[in-house]
């Protein structure tokens, strides 16, 4: 099994000094997902929870809502010549009577950020897979002061992070503020699929009374999982997309940004903030 962490020699300049020392740095490794035997999708992940990856990724998919979608969760062979296992890939087999997607590069192409279709094209595929309709009822209520303490609290929780540097990081919160998950990987989609994934196998879908805190910045994709998983609210630390902001508009998610300390911007679903405004 791969590691969290690999330890490197490095030179360190410090003030015109220079010295060697070894370093610590996140692991970064391949996971081939395959779906009922067949390969779906590589991503470039941090080893770990990788069965709770390859689930949350395929709820945003729109394959699995329920832990019962799945029949069994294992690690194949490695692509190595004599079979050894890598635990860099893994199959998902669904279960009797679930319907098995039409697996094509088409099918997946709308989920990463980089991807060639138009805005509306992404909505509709969204629209059109998403299984959780955000349903908070009544609608999840948060005041400002609540969302800007779990920054400090994400930030607390990233075990990895302190000693590399080098981890994206994402949680789930209650409505109450309480910290319910957290999960660090190189990849910031990854954290999210594995919290979800988490999630799912715990029975826990739709996260309808969740929040979706993100240390980096509010993609499309990040938006998209938060979607598929029910979640009415995400929070992330630096900018969204327009692309995000668009499918929070459109699906009542609530998009917050620029989360840092007391200050933020509330992109879409401002019903759900306690703001006082001054106008």
């Amino acid at each position: 099994m791969g590691r969290v962490t690999e330890r490197r020699r490095v030179i360190r300049v410090r003030d015109g000094a220079v010295t060697t020392r070894p370093d610590t740095l996140v692991a970064e490794e391949p996971l081939e997902i395959r779906l009922n035997g067949k390969p779906l999708a590589i991503t470039m992940r941090t080893p770990g929870d990788d069965f709770a990856l390859a689930a949350g990724f395929l709820v945003s998919e729109g394959v699995l809502g329920a832990a019962d979608d799945v029949q069994s969760i294992v690690y194949c062979a490695g692509a190595t010549e004599d079979g050894t296992n890598t635990y860099n890939v893994v199959d998902v087999k669904l279960a009797p009577g679930v319907p098995v997607p039409d697996i094509t590069l088409e099918r997946n192409v709308y989920t990463t950020s980089s991807c060639g279709l138009c805005g509306k094209a992404s909505l509709d595929a969204v629209r059109t897979t998403a299984r959780f309709p955000i349903a908070d009822t009544p609608p999840v209520r948060l005041t400002p002061e609540l969302l800007a303490g779990l920054p400090d609290r994400l930030r607390a929780a990233q075990q990895v992070f302190d000693r590399t540097g080098g981890l994206h990081a994402a949680a789930l919160f209650s409505e109450a503020g309480e910290l319910l998950d957290v999960r660090e990987d190189v990849g910031r989609h990854n954290a999210v699929d594995k919290l979800v994934g988490r999630a799912l196998q715990d029975g826990r879908l739709p996260l309808s009374r969740a929040v979706l805190l993100v240390s980096g910045r509010a993609s499309f994709e990040l938006a998209q999982k938060a979607v598929m998983a029910g979640i009415p609210v995400l929070a992330a630390v630096s900018a969204p997309s327009s692309l995000a902001v668009d499918l929070a508009a459109e699906t009542g998610l609530t998009l917050v940004g620029f989360l840092r300390g007391p200050n933020m911007n509330v992109y879409a679903g401002d019903e759900r903030i306690a703001l006082h405004t001054g106008v």
